[in-house]
């Protein structure tokens, strides 16, 4: 049994910062997770586990992944979460052709909140769409907070990061219709999206919607009918209402 006690160890050093930079985890190509569900989900979608810190019983581990049993406070030292769990794990950031195929897409444009990020990626795998595609200054989809947020569908929902020209370009190629969303009157009901089998629909930032590059670029603008008296929805939850209308049919 592997243990480690010091702060300064080099895997004890790594994994706090997989936690806190954005730049290092794309540098590694790993990601930092927490908890014991989260291991399970893991476990069952046949992630590639990199290596794993744990403070009570030891968990089931292939044999190519390094367990290490750490002190609590070396764990709390590791863990971005306010309640440590007596598990943390690094994951490989899943390769990506980059490649946007027939099917349902949903693109986030500028979604900054890695709370909502990680939400829509879980609603996005319940309601069985082909990827969640992440564009502009939208939180990473592996940030800790994220990868919570999304209750273990990260392991198993399709994720792709492009700039914005390079999606748009790829949907052309593809002759994947493009929509985006709004609140004016020119927007089509998105009730009225029936049979839609391969199409993209764009959240845009919650304050500013999509950018204009974004909107030039789309065949339809929809919108959710509700209340007039309500300016507008979070990101999240309008990204679930559409995802389940295309689910519907």
């Amino acid at each position: 049994m592997e243990t480690i006690s010091s702060r300064k160890n080099p895997l004890i050093v790594h994994m706090k910062k997989l936690g806190s930079d954005r730049g290092y985890r794309l540098e590694c190509g790993e990601f930092l997770c927490q908890g014991a569900k989260l291991y399970d989900e893991a476990i069952r979608h046949s992630a590639s586990i990199a290596a794993v810190l744990y403070c009570g019983e030891r968990p089931y581990a292939g044999m190519d992944v390094r367990c290490v049993k750490v002190p609590k406070d070396v764990l709390e030292s590791v863990s971005p979460m306010e309640s440590v769990p007596e598990i943390v794990f690094s994951c490989k950031i899943p390769s990506s052709d980059g490649i946007i195929r027939a099917g349902r897409h949903i693109i986030l444009e500028n979604i900054q909140d890695p709370g909502n990020v990680g939400t829509i990626i879980r609603t996005a795998n319940a309601f069985m769409m082909e990827s969640v595609i992440l564009t502009g200054a939208s939180a990473d989809p592996y940030n800790p907070k994220t990868v919570r947020a999304s209750m273990g569908a990260v392991f198993r929902q399709r994720i792709l990061q492009m700039p914005l020209s390079e999606m748009i370009t790829k949907l052309k190629i593809g002759k994947i219709p493009l929509f985006t969303t709004g609140m004016d009157e020119k927007c089509v009901p998105v009730t009225e999206l029936k049979n839609e089998r391969t199409l993209a629909v764009a959240i845009g930032n919650e304050g500013r919607g999509v950018s204009d590059e974004l909107f030039m670029a789309s065949e339809k603008r929809l919108t959710i009918p509700m209340n007039p008296a309500c300016e507008s929805l979070n990101a999240a939850v309008a990204a679930a209402v559409i995802m389940w209308e295309l689910y519907k049919f």
